[in-house]
Parts: C-alpha cells; sequence; structure tokens
C-alpha cells in the first residue's frame, strides 16, 4: 500500500547523511595516505618503483568505482573473503581515491620550478630532505583546491555503495521510496541533501584558488 512521507522518513534520510559521511571521511582519508604513497613512487627516480604505479594509476583510472564495489564486496566474497557492506565500500573507494590523488599530487611536485631543485642540490640536502622542507610545502599549497574538489567528487560517489546494500543516503531513499513511492519528492529531498553537503565544499576550493593565486583566470 502507497503511503505518504511523514516526518519519520525525513529523519531517516537526515539519519542515512552520517553514514555518508563515514564513508567518505574513510575513504578520503585512507585514500590520502595511499595517495601520499603513490605519489612519492611516482616521482621516484628508480624505474622499478615508479613504473608499477604508472599501472597502478592508469588501471584504477580507467576501471569505473563501481566495477570496483562488484570486484571486491561480490568477488573477494567467493574466495572466503566476506566484507560487510561499510569495509567493502570503503577499501573500494580507498584505491579509488589513492590512485587519484596520488596522481594529482604528483602533478602538484612536479608543478614546481626546476631551480627549487638544484638550490636544494647546491645545500647538499637528500632527495628525502628536498621533498619534506622544499618541494612539499610549496606543492601542499597548489594541491589544496584541487584535493577539496575531489573531496565533493568523493561525496557523491558514496551513492554508488547503494548497489551493495550499504545504507547511505541515496539507499535510505531508495528503501522510502519502495514503501510510498513518492520519487519526485523523495530524490529531490536526497539531491538537496547532497547539495547542502558539497555546495561549501565547492566554494571552498573556489575561494582558496582565488586566496592562492592558483586559477588560470
Amino acid at each position: 500500500m502507497i503511503g505518504s512521507f511523514s516526518w519519520g522518513h525525513f529523519l531517516y534520510l537526515v539519519q542515512s547523511i552520517w553514514w555518508t559521511l563515514v564513508l567518505s571521511g574513510l575513504a578520503f582519508i585512507l585514500g590520502s595516505i595511499g595517495g601520499f604513497g603513490v605519489m612519492l613512487a611516482r616521482i621516484s627516480p628508480r624505474r622499478w618503483l615508479w613504473m608499477p604505479t604508472l599501472v597502478y594509476i592508469e588501471c584504477i583510472q580507467g576501471i569505473p568505482l563501481l566495477i570496483l564495489l562488484f570486484i571486491v564486496y561480490f568477488g573477494l566474497s567467493v574466495y572466503g573473503f566476506a566484507l560487510p557492506a561499510l569495509v567493502a565500500a570503503g577499501l573500494a573507494m580507498m584505491v579509488y581515491t589513492s590512485a587519484y590523488l596520488g596522481d594529482i599530487w604528483r602533478g602538484c611536485v612536479e608543478a614546481m620550478p626546476r631551480p627549487q631543485w638544484e638550490a636544494a642540490e647546491c645545500l647538499s640536502l637528500t632527495r628525502w630532505q628536498t621533498l619534506r622542507l622544499v618541494i612539499i610545502p610549496q606543492a601542499f599549497r597548489l594541491s589544496l583546491p584541487p584535493t577539496v574538489g575531489f573531496l565533493v567528487q568523493v561525496i557523491k560517489m558514496t551513492s554508488l555503495a547503494s548497489v551493495i546494500g550499504f545504507i547511505e543516503l541515496t539507499r535510505a531513499g531508495q528503501i522510502i521510496n519502495n514503501s510510498i513511492f513518492q520519487p519526485f519528492l523523495i530524490f529531490s529531498l536526497v539531491g538537496a541533501f547532497y547539495f547542502v553537503l558539497c555546495y561549501p565544499l565547492s566554494r571552498w576550493s573556489e575561494s582558496m584558488e582565488n586566496k592562492l593565486n592558483v586559477s588560470n583566470r
């Protein structure tokens, strides 16, 4: 029987935002750790280190996140690794995020002027000291706007976790819609909640881009 949208349904959607934020934070934090390692390997002068990393980045960026979710959640279960939906979604999104953040940060590091490296060599700094004391602090400043911009994408990509049964904002909307069948109202609210989550971050990214003078305009 088709019912009507109630205050309880609205609260259920609001509560599901928490799990969207949990999954986003899990994916972004773990993906940042992995992405930093990917960046270091990618800029390494050792071919045996940067070549596999390049292959990793190309492979992950060439595979839809939805397929990664299926591989981790359904594929691993075939071999006895039955993961909870949150763990599977977090793991798949961590891998996906690490490839993109590693590539973003690699570009920021390589954007540093060559004289910066040469000046550090003149001071007899090792490569790691050069990265830690000279290059990465400047690259970090340059990377903030695209990193925050990618965080917006991570929040929106959490909606794909609904396909493996993880109850975040989109899945909560589907559950409510299956019971009362008011798709326009429900998914308009879901879209509005995503907008509330993402719009401030988008504005923050744009503000940093202007303040840090990294805009192309």
